[in-house]
């Protein structure tokens, strides 16, 4: 993973600093708000791996006990940090639209969690990976994650995985969930935080699920939009279709956009 070179962070140091100062105002305790610092500064200088370890090495200004017990224990809550990130960037930005998209994080191991061998559009093939889903604020010229999850495939809710889901310290209430239902979570959870999205997009992966469509609300979002053509029904099919979705009151099968469930 890209990044940048050390001369480059120390001419923006100071904007970073006061970035991660308004981000970190809810951590309780100083020590914690200068780990979280290093931390961002870690991520963002330029090498392949972004574990503890080697960030803290290419640092050297951070033991990397010191910053592995800020990320592994130290004591903070995480929400008011995601809330006030989501908050900076929408305004930030100011974007035309919101996205939904899902991400894969290729591995070498079986020890993270949620890797399994599975799809990645971003591989585009089937490899040993994880996977996580985002929504994401888009102009024209820039985007950026508002929130996110880790997709936990139903592989991982089996009992013969027990002993890996506790090498990898995955709380017992968290198990797999449709990719599709943590979008509507964290449309759910930006709502919370008064954000709300002016259009929404989705591939067909997630506008051709019906579940999705009809969890749809005006309080999740106005409007949304789900790419890609869908070929036209022969006229016996398209009227027996709508037939049947007026009677029972459905979502319709191939909408393409709407303003109001129906």
């Amino acid at each position: 993973m890209g990044g940048i070179t050390p001369a480059e962070l120390a001419r923006i140091r100071g904007r970073l600093e006061a970035f991660a100062e308004d981000l970190f105002a809810s951590l309780p305790r100083t020590d914690q708000r200068a780990r979280g610092q290093c931390y961002l500064r870690g991520l963002m200088l330029d090498g392949r791996r972004k574990s503890i370890e080697p960030m803290a090495a290419r640092l050297g200004e951070v033991h990397y006990q010191a910053l592995h017990h800020f990320v592994a224990a130290s004591p903070w809550d995480w929400r008011p940090v995601r809330q006030r990130l989501a908050e900076v960037l929408t305004a930030a930005l100011s974007p035309t639209a919101w996205v939904v998209d899902d991400t894969g994080f290729p591995k070498d191991g079986s020890c993270s969690v949620g890797v399994q061998r599975q799809y990645s559009g971003t591989l585009g093939k089937t490899a040993n990976c994880q996977l996580g889903v985002s929504v994401d604020a888009i102009t024209e010229r820039a985007s950026c994650p508002l929130d996110w999850r880790l997709f936990v495939p139903e592989r991982w809710d089996e009992e013969a995985m027990a002993a890996r889901r506790a090498a990898c310290h995955l709380p017992n209430g968290v198990h797999h969930r449709p990719k599709w239902q943590l979008v509507l979570d964290m449309l759910d959870e930006l709502a919370g935080w008064e954000l709300h999205p002016p259009v929404l997009l989705a591939d067909c992966g997630y506008g051709e699920v019906g579940e999705f469509r009809a969890g749809w609300t005006p309080a999740r979002s106005p409007t949304w939009w789900r790419s890609g053509r869908t070929p036209a029904p022969t006229p016996n099919t398209c009227t027996r279709s709508l037939h049947r979705s007026r009677a029972r009151g459905a979502v319709p099968g191939r909408a393409t956009t709407t303003s109001r469930p129906r």
